[in-house]
């Protein structure tokens, strides 16, 4: 996917990732299901995996390491690669993302991962498919900054700016 078809940016706070993985939580309480084990994609997993574990009491936290996206800025996917996964098809855990965007990590680790239930905070139309349980939609064109990609810094009043 090249970065033109981004056509505008959300930004994610803190406050509000917290927000929606506690969101995800109450969801999956709501399922009945119980969980042996969460297995965090990294990176973008292994913060919602730390809310997620806290908040459904789960002690077993592993990952799953796939690189997909290269480059800084308006990065290029490429071919996802696993660079570590667990053992076993998934039985008894919970898969768990920051994002869904096009479904290609996604089919990767569902085909290493068949039997774990698939959650993510955010997915994208292409890949939430491949989910079983998402909390808020994002449109395709949107690149979403998480605020481990981001950094507050001074803003310039308007009347001082030059645009």
């Amino acid at each position: 996917m090249s970065a033109h078809r981004y056509t505008r940016d959300v930004f994610i706070s803190w406050d509000e990732l917290h927000r929606d993985c506690r969101e995800l939580c109450r969801r999956l309480l709501e399922t009945g299901r119980t969980f042996d084990s969460i297995v965090a994609v990294t990176r973008g997993g292994l913060i919602p995996a730390a809310v997620v574990a806290r908040e459904l009491d789960v002690r077993l936290v592993d990952t799953i390491c796939v690189v997909s996206y290269r480059g800084g800025q308006g990065q290029e996917q490429a071919d996802a690669e696993v660079l570590k996964a667990p053992a076993g098809d998934g039985a008894g855990c919970l898969l768990l993302d920051d994002l869904v965007d096009t479904g290609k990590t996604a089919s990767k680790i569902r085909e290493l991962l068949p039997e774990a239930f698939f959650a993510t905070v955010y997915a994208k139309p292409e890949g939430q498919p491949l989910t079983d349980l998402c909390i808020r939609e994002i449109p395709q064109t949107t690149w979403v900054r998480f605020p481990w990609d981001t950094e507050l810094s001074f803003a310039v009043p308007l009347v001082e700016r030059d645009e």
